[in-house]
């Protein structure tokens, strides 16, 4: 019976079915898991890793100058004829220009490829699905233009002692429209003025638009982009300069504003809801633009262009 015994277990040692000596352990292993699933979008070789990466590549943003912006800016694509002639003939900074294979040439894009030929800009000839793809689906007609990021300055670039005449500094509370604040860089350009502040949050920044409408003013007004604009305003008053907002329920009007000839930020609020709370609170002094009762409100730009000519004309006199 021992020697039948002996037989059997040899069979259970050797035999396919019982369990190997020492085996436990590649069992259990074999029994890990690998973690959780990736995403779609984190597998390399999946078409929705690829469809994110293509929409990451042409997700356009603004904007110009040394600066406080947080995280990697990414490049503005400016499409069509009429909107790449213009963009050329306000000197915006281009790094490329992209004109279709087989264009229909016309007056527009003779004019810019001599443009761009002139001032060393290079010119790629691009299958029309690529120029699809880098404008986004956008009616570009032909013609495309890469505008690099604008390298914003700090708050603080604009306290320059060095700089001539008295101080006077534009910050933007809540403007969102990037014409009204290329229209306000021209105003501070004509008036003598030192820079503009914008929020790094919900507002307009630097793009092409804002470009064009300054006219060239934007090539020598530094853009200042700060994380906290009520605590730029704090740094500005601590550096020696007074800060009035603008709003139509003011404490002075403009014409009796005797803050003109001192170190000066000018505070403009959005349109439809003036200033913020924190904002209107840091100001110094809150001025009214005087207007006829017939008129609710004065456009951004156009009302910053009005003070700065009463703030030139009181520092001239």
């Amino acid at each position: 019976m021992a020697g039948n015994s002996q037989r059997r277990g040899a069979v259970r040692k050797g035999g396919k079915k019982g369990p190997t000596v020492g085996s436990g352990g590649q069992r259990r292993r074999g029994l890990e898991g690998k973690g959780p699933t990736p995403k779609a979008t984190d597998r390399p070789n999946h078409k929705a890793h690829k469809a994110a990466a293509r929409s990451g590549e042409r997700r356009p943003s603004g904007g110009g100058r040394s600066g406080s912006r947080k995280g990697p800016a990414s490049s503005e694509v400016v499409a069509g004829r009429n909107s790449v002639v213009e963009a050329l003939r306000a000197h915006v900074p281009v790094t490329t220009m992209y004109v279709a294979g087989r264009i229909d040439s016309d007056d527009r894009v003779r004019e810019a490829i001599k443009t761009a030929t002139e001032r060393s800009i290079p010119i790629l000839e691009t299958p029309r699905g690529e120029l699809d793809r880098i404008t986004d689906g956008a009616v570009h007609q032909g013609l495309a233009l890469q505008v690099p990021p604008y390298e914003y300055a700090h708050p603080r670039d604009l306290v320059d002692p060095e700089k001539p005449g008295i101080p006077l500094v534009v910050a933007l509370d809540g403007i969102t429209d990037p014409r009204n604040l290329g229209a306000i860089v021209r105003s501070v350009a004509a008036f003598g003025g030192h820079g503009v502040v914008v929020p790094s949050r919900r507002s307009a920044g630097m793009t092409a638009s804002a470009w064009k409408t300054s006219a060239g003013a934007a090539a020598r007004i530094p853009v200042a982009q700060a994380a906290n604009l009520t605590r730029a305003l704090e740094d500005f008053r601590k550096a020696g300069f007074f800060v009035i907002g603008l709003d139509m329920d003011g404490d002075v009007e403009l014409p009796e504003l005797e803050l003109a000839s001192e170190p000066l930020v000018v505070v403009v609020g959005s349109e439809g809801k003036g200033l913020s709370r924190l904002v209107a609170e840091t100001c110094d002094q809150i001025v009214s633009v005087p207007m006829s009762s017939a008129v609710e409100s004065l456009n951004a730009g156009i009302a910053t262009g009005v003070t700065l000519y009463e703030v030139a004309r009181r520092r001239r006199s």
